[in-house]
């Protein structure tokens, strides 16, 4: 709760902010409130043997066999399983650290940080629904004859090693690692520090998976300090793609200080439109469950517009639902006449809560909903509920987000519930991979030529051999 890459950076300030050539990227606004804390001079610490190692066992990964990766990632299921006891114990120890006032850990976050029950079956299932989902490597996307015996294919290949910066939340560690497991990526792993203790024994329960497997248990690292962040961001030669995942000026901040190509994960503001053709108690169910079933998640809805046509309705509806549930509602003077709450301020349109909280405001048309999202939004998932298809059509097609629903939950918006088995994030970038990232967001490809003497001299000047460019199929 993450394919091609974007050839230019985009001084995007929301979602997954996408630089795929970072020595261009230098002009983007700097946060100069942020620490200085990477530097770009040469790497000499032992991370650098970590990462030597893991670009090591990345290369051996890619070369294994489909069922050799499946069988790792069914061993790293099995090792987790049977490391649980220790995994929660972790986690407990965590959970009551944060809990202490003088750590001062919000409350959203203590939320992400628990990890146990129904959260630790789902995300060993995750690594196992991954092992049922097609190879991502080796896919020919172009089979092409250039001329007779001389042919180009293109292939999709593993992007290598990637640096995961990632928040408080121990089942990323797992859906990050088997992911880059099934992909044939190393994955260094950097996660907040709230969440040591259980990243621990979670990267420890892997590597013994892996021990048991064709595959090296070096393909996985944990990282544990800002210090070795820092060191990471300085490898370019052995590290391929950094994830940061966290706030916007944190993003920036990254791609800002590294000559890695850099991929980050940042706001999730969800809005949902009640327009007024919508069924007002199916309304109330989907904004509910969008807000609470996991407050703390970036899929999780934050602002609720609804069309003045309908507002009496769904609001008094709403309100006494938001009321049962403990949701707190921050909304318009319009709003405020339905329901109890307190009165929006300009800074709530653009406010991730990661809480039961939620903006609400009346708006007098469809078109005003979408003019709002598109202005305060963060193009990861917006909903309309309607029972006007043709409003529906119009909504989807217009409102700039990576997710466009109808008549459904915002927090649909989650690779395991997309079959992608696990995620990465979710990209928000218009450029390709867009929406939760999963395996084929974390493959590139690669140009495989064979030829049999052929030079480029018969294809030119006076009496030039044509190309027959024929198109052959996909194998």
């Amino acid at each position: 709760e993450l394919g091609g890459w974007s050839r230019f950076p985009l001084p995007d300030t929301a979602g997954m902010i996408v630089n795929r050539y970072p020595l261009c990227a230098q002009g983007l606004l700097r946060s100069s409130s942020l620490p200085a804390l990477f530097s770009r001079a040469s790497s000499t610490s032992s991370v650098l043997e970590v990462a030597r190692s893991a670009r090591e066992a990345a290369r051996k990964l890619a070369a294994l066999p489909l069922e050799d990766r499946n069988d790792a990632l069914n061993r790293v299921a099995s090792a987790l399983e049977n490391a649980k006891t220790e995994i929660e114990t972790a986690n407990k120890s965590d959970c009551e650290i944060a809990a202490k006032p003088e750590s001062n850990v919000a409350p959203p976050l203590q939320a992400r940080l628990k990890f146990g029950g129904s959260k630790f079956r789902d995300t060993i299932q995750g690594v196992r629904d991954l092992m049922k989902l097609e190879d991502p490597i080796g896919r020919i996307q172009l089979h092409r004859e250039l001329d007779q015996g001389l042919v180009l294919k293109r292939k999709t290949v593993p992007l290598g090693v990637l640096g995961i910066i990632f928040e408080a939340r121990p089942d990323a560690a797992v859906q990050i690692a088997s992911l880059g497991i099934k992909s044939g990526n190393g994955v260094l792993l950097k996660c907040g520090r709230e969440a040591v203790g259980s990243c621990r024994a979670i990267v420890s329960a892997i590597k013994d998976g892996l021990k048991t497997s064709k595959a090296s248990p070096d393909v996985v690292a944990l990282l544990t300090t800002r210090e070795e962040t820092a060191e990471m961001m300085k490898m370019k030669e052995y590290v391929d793609l950094i994830i940061p995942r966290g706030s916007n000026s944190f993003v920036q901040y990254v791609m800002q200080n590294t000559d890695i190509p850099v991929l980050g994960h940042a706001d999730g503001i969800c809005h949902i439109f009640v327009d007024k053709a919508a069924e007002i108690q199916k309304a109330v169910e989907i904004a509910t469950d969008s807000k609470i079933q996991y407050p703390s998640a970036c899929n999780a809805v934050e602002t609720i517009l609804v069309h003045e046509a309908v507002a009496k309705q769904f609001l008094e509806a709403f309100g006494s639902r938001a009321e049962k549930e403990g949701i707190e509602i921050r909304g318009c003077q319009g709003t405020l006449k339905h329901v109890k709450g307190a009165e929006a301020v300009e800074a709530d349109w653009s406010t991730e809560y990661g809480d039961k909280i939620v903006s609400v405001k009346i708006v007098p048309s469809m078109e005003s909903a979408m003019q709002h999202i598109n202005t305060y939004g963060s193009r990861h998932t917006d909903c309309i509920i309607t029972e006007d298809a043709s409003a529906a059509a119009v909504f989807q097609s217009q409102v700039d987000a990576a997710g466009v629903y109808w008549n459904c939950s915002t927090r649909f918006a989650d690779g395991f519930r997309y079959g992608f088995g696990a995620e990465v994030g979710i990209s928000t970038s218009m450029m390709p991979p867009r929406g939760p990232v999963g395996l084929e967001g974390l493959v590139t490809y690669r140009y495989i030529m064979t030829g049999n003497g052929h030079v480029v001299k018969s294809y030119t000047g006076d009496g030039a051999k044509p190309f027959t460019h024929k198109n052959l199929p996909l194998q």
